[in-house]
């Protein structure tokens, strides 16, 4: 299933949670932590998991308490987010990607030498 454009940034949030952390989390400890950084009540945090949940993209596993996991790695709802980026408004070409970048001096001299370093290596990670 691509989540590029199914998971609302609200509902990012709660994603980012997920991926930091070692393991499942209880929702009380969800629910806490984003009650701290973002000010939500507990209604909301419930109803941005019971969300997550209905489109696959948290699994969740009911013990003594709701146990949440990503369904998705963040790594693969990354690629999946680019990749719509690029087919969206790139015509499926990260060449234009990139190309759009340096035009209009979203990357310093430093990131393109970068950049050229990176694919004299042949593309392993930066």
């Amino acid at each position: 299933m691509n989540y590029a454009d199914k998971i609302s940034n609200a509902e990012l949030e709660v994603m980012k949670l997920l991926w930091g952390a070692a393991g499942p989390l209880p929702f009380s400890e969800i629910r806490v932590q984003l009650q701290k950084s973002k000010g939500w009540e507990k209604s909301t945090v419930n109803t941005l998991l019971r969300r997550l949940a209905e489109k696959g993209a948290v699994h969740v596993e009911k013990r003594d308490v709701a146990l949440y996991t990503p369904a998705i790695s963040e790594d693969e709802f990354q690629t999946q987010v680019e990749r719509d980026l690029i087919d969206r408004l790139y015509q499926g070409s990260a060449k234009n990607l990139v190309a759009a970048l340096c035009s209009r001096g979203a990357l310093s001299e430093s990131d393109i030498d970068e950049l050229k370093a990176y694919f004299r290596m042949g593309g392993g990670k930066p």
